[in-house]
């Protein structure tokens, strides 16, 4: 553990180019293979650095991966808030923020099978990244907003209202990637996120 705590502090100081080198290497060997079967030399090799870099920046393929996990998901958080700006409707700023949800997804498929060959649940709970305050806080901020506002059900915890979204998002991701990503999932963004809205608005 004490390791573990010692790489996080020291991965501040690596140079970004080589960061975003190693994250791009986790990208490809992760989304072709499950986690057991990839190796951290092999993701050196691919980033182009040594084995001792990733050691002593990431300690273990588990923090390596998850990392990597928790850059992209705070890039998708950014997303979110920018284009959360000068929306003043409620709905309408839950729906732009799914439409956004959908349209990382498209951009972004070599990320949905990484998480659906190597991402294991019990794994990243153990991991430091595991809430991702800036993607769940975001999504927690809003629907707390929608709360306050009587517009979102409060038969239920907004916990379970986060749950109902990402696994909506979580199996739309998935069925785009195992069906061959051949309509993209925004052209039917409203749609889908009427289905979801019936289901989280508070009843009239």
């Amino acid at each position: 553990m004490r390791r573990t705590e010692s790489v996080t502090v020291d991965r501040h100081h690596l140079d970004p180019e080589t960061r975003v080198r190693i994250e791009q290497a986790v990208l490809d060997i992760f989304a072709e293979r499950e986690f057991h079967r990839v190796g951290l030399i092999e993701i050196a090799r691919g980033a182009n650095v040594s084995l001792q870099t990733i050691y002593k920046y990431y300690g273990s393929k588990e923090a390596l991966l998850f990392s990597s996990l928790d850059t992209w998901l705070g890039k998708l958080a950014e997303r979110m808030i920018d284009h959360l700006q000068g929306i003043e409707d409620y709905k309408e700023r839950l729906r732009k923020v799914f439409w956004v949800a959908l349209d990382f997804i498209e951009k972004n498929p070599k990320i949905v099978q990484l998480v659906m060959s190597s991402v294991y649940i019990n794994t990243w709970r153990e991991q430091g990244e595991y809430q991702n305050p800036e993607l769940f806080g975001t999504f927690i901020k809003v629907l707390g907003e929608g709360r306050s506002k009587g517009v979102l059900t409060d038969e239920v915890d907004e916990k379970i209202l986060l749950d109902y979204i990402f696994g909506v998002l979580f199996r739309l991701g998935q069925s785009y990637v195992l069906r061959g990503m051949k309509k993209p999932l925004t052209q039917q963004a409203n749609i889908l996120f009427e289905m979801l809205w019936r289901a989280i608005a508070k009843p009239v």
